[in-house]
């Protein structure tokens, strides 16, 4: 997956769950993240495992700079999450060519349709053709608190 349209030259975005820098994630989504603020590692490290990982690396010293996941039937459903990208490269265009990496990834499934939440970053979700739900009234959420 390293010819990745629109990626920075300098970086490659990889599936292989291998290559992800588990303290990293966590201490990016547990301290970073609002929607992930105290996450403990046992439950990322889980959802790591439970997942499709997409990771965003330099390829000339292998750090990974971004990451995102998304949790899939691979049949008619996915939702993509844990979308974050490292502070000391953003603005380089590199979450928005990881949700397309995630986005033609998906594409073979046939998925009827992909989520996400988000409370910020609407407009790279725009990018790569998200919207806004056109019957939010249909969709609930079974909250555990």
């Amino acid at each position: 997956m390293t010819d990745t349209p629109g990626l920075a030259d300098g970086y490659e975005i990889s599936t292989d769950p291998e290559r992800i820098d588990l303290e990293r994630v966590h201490r990016w989504l547990s301290t970073d993240a609002y929607w992930a603020i105290g996450r403990a590692r046992e439950k990322q490290e889980r959802a790591i495992a439970g997942s499709l990982n997409f990771g965003v690396f330099d390829t000339a010293s292998g750090e990974q700079v971004a990451y995102a996941r998304v949790v899939t039937d691979q049949a008619t459903f996915a939702w993509l999450c844990d979308v974050y990208v490292d502070p000391s490269v953003r603005g380089k265009r590199i979450g928005t060519a990881m949700v397309e990496a995630v986005r033609a990834h998906l594409l073979p499934y046939g998925l009827r349709r992909i989520l996400l939440a988000t409370h910020d970053a609407h407009g790279v979700y725009e990018k790569v053709g998200f919207r806004s739900l056109e019957r939010p009234d249909q969709w609930m959420a079974l909250v555990f608190e």
